[in-house]
């Protein structure tokens, strides 16, 4: 049976490199157009995208964390 188009290697390859072109576009045109950030960090050169990432990373590291605290044991429904 034929692969859906979108689970091919060549359509994800070809996905992922449209998307890192696009991002990489989008923050060149940030020095085309003016930052007017609310307080002095914000306006810097891709503060969005910086923020973001770190963000994303922080909310891994804290879901990571709040695992190690909530999880069970393997054997923890096998109660007889």
């Amino acid at each position: 049976m034929k692969q859906p188009w979108l689970m091919r290697p060549a359509t994800i390859r070809s996905l992922w490199i449209g998307f890192v072109l696009v991002l990489g576009l989008i923050l060149l045109a940030g020095l085309l157009v003016p930052a007017h950030g609310y307080f002095g960090l914000d306006g810097s050169f891709a503060f969005n995208a910086w923020y973001g990432f770190l963000t994303c990373v922080g909310m891994i590291l804290a879901a990571k964390a709040l695992g190690y605290f909530l999880k069970r044991r393997d054997s923890y429904y096998d109660r007889d």
